[in-house]
């Protein structure tokens, strides 16, 4: 009896799931699949494993399906719990991290962004961005009036420096990235303009005063920089070379030569050189991580890179068109700010594959290669889809008891 009420449950709350993010979800997975098998020749020369670096990824994108299909099924308000719990670890693992000499720290592709426990290795990085992404969103949503809002504003603006600064020490991008979500969750939740100009401009400075510190104190001076912003002279030099445009013999310019090569070819065709067909990738140290973008455009040409963009804007324009239905403003805050870190990790991505940005290490969501990258993407996913199945749910039952009241009505004969 319990079993049979429980699937009926289930399948209530399966008529109501959001087509629209599945359907992204796994043209997402699909091509995924098939770019890091072309992309992924390297790893499988060094593996001596034709399938192995794909089975690999194809496993983690397994577990990241059975996860967006069940957390698709919970209440929200599990979500939110679960989001403060997810920020307390990841914040615990950020700071055990810049310990000097931290045995937690792995190297990773000569990054040393991800924790390392009992033979694991994660990015807390990956894990901060979502749960504060849901924090701020459930504390914003706690405000009734303006003056309770600058006070949560003020609340959520410390809570995103103590999480941002220790991402800050080891990627300046993913950094930049989360505080500009932020930032736009603050627009959305309507914080005064006084406030976000403020933040703005002392932003602004900051980062332009910490430029020229690093350029003139230490790059142009040719001094090496220690302690924790050592990497700040990583960061500027790749903005100068970007700006500059200097042919350089190093690792940043020979990956970007190699990309521009990879989107040249695949824009001599519409089609380009069909999957399985690219060259780069044999050059492209990351082809099938950072630049896979570059190996798509190669394969695929404009009509796959178009097909790509537009998959990630349905994203966006599919948050924006459900969360103006949410009577849970939350939940619409919630949706907004995991939209607006795919979408913009993802345009992030690209605009550095084909040239239009300075390398960052962004990985494209969901396509490129890395278990932590993929698991945390199906989890934005499956928040999306959760939040928008519980409200089209809610609505159905809004719609039901409308027109239920309406045949409640009895007749009225007149005489």
């Amino acid at each position: 009896m319990e079993n049979s009420r429980f699937m009926d449950i289930i399948k209530r709350k399966l008529q109501y799931v959001d087509k629209t993010y599945w359907t992204v979800f796994i043209l997402l997975v699909v091509i995924a699949v098939i770019e890091l098998f072309s992309a992924s020749s390297t790893l499988a020369f060094k593996t001596g494993s034709l399938l192995g670096p794909v089975w690999h990824q194809v496993k983690f994108i397994l577990v990241g399906a059975v996860i967006g299909f069940v957390v698709q099924l919970f209440p929200s308000k599990f979500v939110r719990w679960g989001g403060y719990a997810l920020l307390g670890v990841a914040a615990i693992c950020l700071y055990l991290m810049i310990i000097p000499g931290s045995p937690f720290v792995s190297t990773i592709n000569d990054a040393e962004r991800w924790f390392k426990i009992f033979g694991f290795s994660f990015q807390p990085s990956e894990l901060a961005k979502l749960g504060l992404i849901i924090v701020v969103a459930d504390r914003l949503s706690q405000a009734h009036d303006e003056q309770e809002l600058v006070r949560e504003f003020y609340r959520t603006l410390g809570l995103s420096a103590f999480i941002i600064f220790p991402i800050l020490l080891g990627n300046l991008s993913t950094a930049l990235l989360l505080g500009g979500v932020v930032f736009l969750m603050w627009f959305l939740a309507r914080v005064p303009l006084k406030y976000l100009g403020g933040i703005m401009a002392i932003a602004v400075i900051v980062l332009v005063s910490g430029y020229f510190i690093v350029e003139f104190g230490y790059v142009r001076a040719h001094r090496q920089m220690t302690g924790p912003f050592k990497r700040a002279i990583t960061w500027v030099g790749r903005i100068d070379k970007f700006v500059a445009d200097d042919d350089v013999d190093a690792e940043d310019d020979y990956q970007r030569n190699h990309a521009t090569l990879a989107i040249a070819r695949g824009g001599a065709s519409p089609l380009g050189v069909l999957p399985g067909n690219s060259v780069e990738r044999n050059f492209l140290p990351l082809a099938y991580a950072d630049y896979i973008f570059a190996i798509i455009v190669e394969e695929t040409g404009i009509i796959g890179a178009l097909a790509l963009i537009i998959l990630y804007v349905v994203i966006l324009f599919r948050a924006c068109y459900t969360s103006s239905k949410y009577a849970d403003y939350g939940a619409m805050l919630m949706v907004m700010g995991l939209a607006l870190m795919l979408t913009s990790q993802a345009f992030v991505s690209m605009a550095v594959a084909v040239g239009l940005g300075p390398v960052t290490g962004q990985p494209l969501p969901m396509v490129s290669r890395g278990g932590t990258s993929v698991l945390v993407t199906s989890l934005y996913f499956a928040i999306l889809m959760c939040v928008s199945r519980e409200q089209n749910e809610i609505q159905a039952q809004v719609e039901q008891s409308r027109a239920d009241s309406y045949e409640d009505v009895p007749e009225i004969e007149l005489e």
